[in-house]
């Protein structure tokens, strides 16, 4: 059985170094399975009219199809050329929730997030969403510098 580690990227530098912890982590242990997760953050609570609703959803399919081709393919072809096994994941909701959503159901070992003072994941991350990640996560949350 591999282990499994979920890494959460931003987009920005501070990315690289929770993606450096983790392929140290991985050395270590050998078997291991990278998963790359970039969540933009999307609020379900909107009332709009039908017509509003079918362009959120055309601009949520925009956002996904940027991100994965700005932050997460490029992480994950990265991993995969220097030998390790990665996959990346794009998802919309709030960061802590689907961080460890996505760890439970792949049944991952450990999340790994940066902090930083770029904005981004990071303000995000580090605040609220970093405190609820790591008192309510189902597995170890580690929060690299």
């Amino acid at each position: 059985m591999s282990t499994k580690i979920v890494i959460g990227l931003d987009g920005t530098d501070s990315g690289s170094r929770a993606v450096s912890y983790a392929k140290k982590l991985a050395t270590l242990i050998g078997s291991c399975e990278l998963i790359v997760v970039y969540v933009i953050e999307w609020s379900p609570y909107s009332f709009q009219t039908p017509e509003e609703n079918e362009q959120r959803h055309k601009r949520r399919e925009e956002e996904i199809t940027a991100a994965l081709e700005r932050v997460v393919n490029p992480a994950v072809k990265s991993l995969d050329a220097e030998g390790f096994t990665a996959r990346g994941v794009v998802k919309h909701g709030d960061v802590a929730d689907l961080l460890n959503k996505v760890a439970v159901e792949a049944g991952a070992d450990q999340i790994i997030v940066a902090r930083g003072s770029e904005g981004g994941f990071v303000s995000r991350v580090f605040g609220t969403s970093t405190a609820n990640l790591v008192m309510t996560a189902s597995v170890p949350v580690t929060v690299v510098g």
